[in-house]
């Protein structure tokens, strides 16, 4: 699994988006999935990486519309505070588990152990070696906790990437969205994907596999996104 393999040409029309939709009653499906997760008394967490602009927040917003708000949270994650600093690095994300019948969503996860500081050397060199290993036994003691754990790569062409940047600076209501980080992290592409890749080689288990979204085309991914969700939350909750 490289993401040079995979093909970002895929796109949908809206109508195809909307006819979609309303062919396999997906919004539907989405919210039967969160009630039969809160009677059954289990957990679901769902886990949003990819590419700087890949669309990661749109797609939470597209999954989350039809959710009862009782029974989910979103976290962002961004760079840790002070306390946070001082624990270790999973610390934050256990403490943002779901209690029995809710569902969890992190915009960005753990994997910034071997993503952004690895490569900005915000940890050593063994420490993001041996992350890959804490991950692992991390997914899988949260999987046989009563636990869906969804994982989710948001992948764009870095000239589909160059254009949304732009798309942002020029619209007021976006321009918050676009940072210096943005783009000293587009300068080291090169270093991403090879971080991905062995991101993806490492850490796609049985009980936490990763599902790697096409999202040139913004309703394509969306589309895919809830598909996946409903049969894999499907299959967790089955009789």
């Amino acid at each position: 699994m490289k993401l040079s393999e995979i093909d970002l040409s895929k796109k949908i029309s809206k109508e195809e988006y909307a006819d979609e939709l309303k062919k396999h009653d997906l919004e539907l499906e989405i919210l039967k999935c969160q009630l039969k997760l809160r009677d059954k008394n289990k957990k679901a967490v769902v886990c949003f990486e990819g590419w700087d602009a890949a669309g990661k927040g749109g797609a939470i917003k597209r999954l989350t519309n039809p959710l009862d708000p009782r029974r989910y949270k979103v976290y962002q994650t961004s760079a840790p505070n002070e306390l946070e600093k001082s624990k270790h690095y999973l610390w934050r994300f256990w403490v943002n588990m779901p209690s029995m019948g809710e569902m969890v969503i992190f915009d960005r996860t753990w994997y910034g152990r071997v993503l952004v500081e690895r490569i900005e050397k915000f940890c050593s060199e063994d420490e993001w070696k041996r992350a890959y290993d804490e991950i692992n036994q991390f997914e899988k003691t949260i999987a046989q906790d009563n636990t869906k754990l969804i994982k989710f790569f948001l992948h764009i062409s870095k000239d589909e990437q160059e254009k949304r940047f732009k798309e942002r600076e020029e619209n007021p209501l976006k321009k918050y969205k676009i940072g210096k980080d943005d783009y000293r992290n587009r300068k080291r592409w090169d270093e991403y994907v090879k971080a991905y890749d062995d991101m993806f080689e490492r850490t796609n288990n049985s009980f936490a596999g990763w599902n790697i979204i096409e999202a040139d085309d913004k309703d394509f991914a969306r589309l895919k996104i809830m598909k996946i969700f409903v049969k894999q939350m499907k299959e967790f909750l089955e009789d």
